[in-house]
């Protein structure tokens, strides 16, 4: 009977330690917006033991047609707890593999990733008047992933670079030309599809 009891206290003592929360998990691409179905989810809890990490897979299973899992777990209120998202295949972005939250008790756990496209870029200056021309280029994306710094070419450059695996999505680019101590601006924008191979040319 004693043990009967203490078993009660324990478990009782238990639940007392756990909260019952609700986690919705969506993914999606972040360049078009479309949902992502099938990606693997895990949700986790982490333990701090002598100084170290332990970590457990409470929960597990795959997104929906919607790109959606909504999962309810009882959860320690003394324990960290992670969201993550297998990376589908092809991606060259990503804005988190992984979310972290403690005790909040409906945690909206959002994913974006986005496939790949190939991108070289070629400049040439064909009326290049001395060492004192420049010509600065800005380019950004969709997700601005790109830092926008910019390349900065000066004299008469010929220059193209290796071909890069870039994020799908639309590209602007800004580019200011100056030649005799005059500045022009110009402006472009470009999209990029899964697998797209695209060589672009600036010639000023």
């Amino acid at each position: 009977m004693k043990k009967l009891l203490l078993l009660l206290l324990v478990g009782l003592f238990l639940f007392s330690c756990k909260k019952k929360q609700t986690i919705h998990i969506t993914a999606k691409n972040a360049a078009t917006g479309e949902p992502y179905p099938g990606l693997t989810y895990y949700l986790v809890t982490y333990t701090n033991i002598n100084g170290g990490t332990k970590s457990k897979t409470v929960a597990t299973g795959t997104l929906d047609a919607n790109g959606e899992a909504i999962v309810t777990e009882r959860l320690s209120k003394n324990k960290g707890h992670g969201v993550r998202v297998v990376e589908p295949e092809n991606s060259c972005y990503n804005k988190n593999i992984q979310l972290y939250f403690s005790d909040e008790e409906n945690f909206k756990a959002e994913f974006e990733f986005a496939e790949c496209a190939t991108l070289q870029r070629k400049v040439t200056n064909i009326n290049c008047i001395d060492t004192s021309d420049k010509i600065e280029i800005y380019i950004d994306n969709t997700m601005h992933s790109t830092s926008n710094i910019p390349w900065i070419l000066h004299g008469c450059a010929n220059s193209t670079t290796s071909p890069t695996q870039v994020p799908i999505g639309t590209y602007t680019l800004h580019w200011i030309v100056t030649k005799n101590n005059i500045s022009t601006d110009y402006y472009d924008t470009f999209n990029l599809d899964i697998n797209e191979y695209k060589i672009y040319e600036i010639n000023y």
